[in-house]
């Protein structure tokens, strides 16, 4: 009987234990959350940051705070997020072009795509926009190509960083058509924006988010978007197609991901909240407005298109022959 006792109460007092524990961790979320951009402010990545920030925030109780840790083409920001505790506190608003592209260019990145995150939200996904400074002489694709092709070298074009996407971009553009043009590099899209808005390099292939408000103002020249059809927010730019260039195609993308280990049912309050707010009529019309367009994947099908994605993007950067240390 007292066998029985003794047995019971230490039944009791492991219950105990159990239940404080789980009360003193509290329900997710129980403090703030930071979403790491790693890119400085004024890009696509940080513009769907904070698409979201705010009405995650009301949604899921706490302040959301966006983090710009912009570096080493986006290694310094992954490998925060990489490296930070998984309890879903520390978030990757991840862009497409470091997060598939930077594993195929760095031999040492410092982190994983797959092995060090879980894939919680695709966010938004943004064709690409061909645009120049004004006062160029040229106003079509077929006119840049026919300038670049009689003065090699001449022409230079910005590019959020060396192996980001707006430099294969423009890799694969001189591949296509046999020109020849300088790359400058920047940390992140805002500084390469401020530089073609001051004159200082000609052509800057990115997402519209980072220029839409620019081309619309008549501050550059928008000469084509890398989509099959035209944009609401630039009805006036013709698509590649109709450029003349059927085959420079390629869009970005920007989701969500969590450190590796974070649990599955924090994964999912996540997924759930950020996916309710991109259906929102507001949310989508303001991405719409940037050039964007909002998408809702489950965590699992992000999974797997991250893993397609990472296969597609290490094919087309080894045909276009970018490597980086």
């Amino acid at each position: 009987m007292k066998r029985r006792n003794l047995t019971i109460l230490g039944a009791s007092a492991l219950l105990c234990v159990i239940t404080s524990a789980t009360h003193a961790q509290g329900k997710f979320p129980d403090k703030p959350i930071t979403l790491v951009v790693p890119s400085a402010p004024g890009g696509t990545t940080d513009f769907t940051a904070r698409l979201v920030a705010d009405q995650l925030s009301t949604a899921l109780g706490q302040p959301v705070i966006v983090e710009n840790k912009a570096g080493a083409a986006g290694n310094i920001g992954n490998q925060a997020v990489a490296r930070a505790k998984p309890d879903g506190y520390t978030l990757l608003v991840a862009y497409s072009g470091y997060q598939v592209g930077n594993p195929h260019l760095f031999k040492k990145a410092g982190w994983d795509p797959i092995k060090d995150f879980e894939p919680v939200a695709m966010m938004t996904r943004a064709p690409q926009v061909v645009v120049t400074k004004t006062g160029l002489p040229f106003k079509s694709m077929q006119e840049l190509v026919t300038f670049a092709k009689a003065n090699p070298g001449k022409l230079n074009y910005a590019s959020s960083g060396n192996g980001s996407i707006q430099h294969i971009a423009a890799e694969m553009l001189q591949q296509q058509t046999g020109t020849e043009m300088t790359h400058v590099p920047y940390k992140g899209a805002g500084p390469a924006v401020q530089d073609l808005l001051g004159g200082n390099v000609d052509m800057f292939i990115t997402t519209p988010a980072s220029v839409v408000s620019q081309i619309q103002a008549g501050k550059m020249k928008a000469l084509a978007v890398t989509s099959d059809k035209r944009l609401p927010s630039l009805p006036d730019v013709p698509t590649v197609a109709e450029a003349g260039l059927p085959q420079f195609k390629l869009d970005s993308w920007f989701a969500l991901y969590a450190p590796a280990g974070t649990p599955a049912d924090v994964v999912q309050t996540l997924n759930q909240a950020v996916s309710k707010i991109l259906q929102q009529a507001d949310v989508k019309k303001k991405a719409e407005d940037s050039g964007t367009t909002t998408e809702v994947m489950t965590p699992a099908q992000l999974g797997a298109y991250t893993k397609r994605e990472l296969d597609f993007w290490g094919q087309v950067i080894k045909k276009a022959a970018i490597t980086l240390d």
